[in-house]
């Protein structure tokens, strides 16, 4: 019994010294993320289904307004 104990730590030992090390990942880019647009000449897909759109081309987002914003400041 001895002797499988101790070829269980030799071999366990061997084996974290043979591994392989992970490469180190690489830095994030601009060109990692992609972020919705709004190009007029851009082709809108046509999606069936539930699927994940890579690159989305905004078309409408609801009725933005701008508000200007009035309050005193100071005394």
């Amino acid at each position: 019994m001895f002797t499988q104990i101790l070829w269980m730590v030799a071999l366990s030992v061997l084996s974290a010294l043979l591994a392989k090390k992970p490469d180190s990942p690489k830095k994030a880019t601009l060109d990692d993320v992609t972020i919705p647009t709004a190009e007029a000449n851009k082709p809108i897909p046509v999606i069936f289904g539930t699927v994940w759109c890579k690159d989305p081309n905004v078309v409408w987002y609801g009725d933005l307004k701008a508000k200007a914003i009035k309050s005193k400041s100071g005394k």
